[in-house]
C-alpha cells in the first residue's frame, strides 16, 4: 500500500512573506441545516466546538470548524483521524438530511507569513482584508486569481489558504509570486 502525500510535497517559498505548504490535512465536509438543534447538537457533541457563525471559524485544542455556506461546514483534523471523524458523524448524522465526507486528498493547504501576509493576499482575491474588515475568526470563501479557495487567519500574522489540490501547484505559484521581493504594491503592512 502506498503512503499517502501532500499535493506539493512541502513546498516552500521565501519572499518579502513566507509561502509554505502545509502538507496533509484531515478536512470533514459536513452539509445539513446549520441552524436545525439535532445537527448542532451532534456537531458540538463530537467535535467540541459551537457551529460557527457566518463567514467564521472556530478552534479547539487540536480541531477547527469553518462555515463555508448556509448548509455547509468544513471540520479541520489530523489526517490520521479524518476518514474515522467522517465515518463517526455521518453515523451520528444518519437520521438527519445531512452528510460528512472526508475530503482531505481533494485538498491542499498553504501558510502565508509574514507582516504583509494582507497584501500578498490582496493582490489575489476580491475581498476587504483590512484588520477592521478581516480578522482572526473570519473566513472568506473566494477567488485567487482563476480559481476558488478559501483563507482564514490563525494569527494575527498569517493566513492558511484552502484550494481543490488539482489547482494546487498554480496557488502556490500565484501566492509565490504575489510574495516576490520587490513585488510590493503599498497595502498598509501591520506593524
Amino acid at each position: 500500500m502506498s503512503e499517502p502525500v501532500s499535493a506539493l510535497n512541502g513546498a516552500s517559498f521565501g519572499g518579502y512573506c513566507d509561502v509554505t505548504e502545509i502538507g496533509l490535512r484531515g478536512m470533514v465536509t459536513l452539509r445539513g441545516d446549520l441552524s436545525a438543534a439535532a445537527f448542532k447538537k451532534v456537531i458540538e457533541a463530537e467535535t467540541g466546538l459551537t457551529v460557527p457563525g457566518q463567514r467564521k471559524i472556530v478552534h479547539g485544542k487540536v480541531v477547527s470548524l469553518a462555515w463555508m455556506s448556509p448548509d455547509e461546514l468544513l471540520l479541520l483534523v489530523s489526517y490520521r483521524d479524518a476518514a474515522a471523524t467522517a465515518a463517526r458523524l455521518a453515523d451520528s448524522l444518519n437520521h438527519q438530511h445531512a452528510m460528512a465526507v472526508d475530503v482531505s486528498d481533494a485538498r491542499a493547504s498553504f501558510r502565508i507569513e509574514g507582516s504583509a501576509c494582507r497584501e500578498v493576499l490582496a493582490k489575489l482575491a476580491p475581498v476587504d482584508l483590512y484588520p477592521e474588515a478581516f480578522g482572526h475568526g473570519d473566513i472568506r470563501r473566494t477567488r485567487l486569481a482563476q480559481v476558488a479557495g478559501a483563507i482564514w487567519m490563525p494569527d494575527e500574522a498569517s493566513f492558511e489558504v484552502v484550494c481543490f489540490r488539482s489547482v494546487a501547484r498554480y496557488v502556490f505559484d500565484l501566492l509565490s509570486e504575489a510574495a516576490r521581493h520587490g513585488g510590493q504594491v503599498g497595502y498598509p503592512v501591520e506593524t
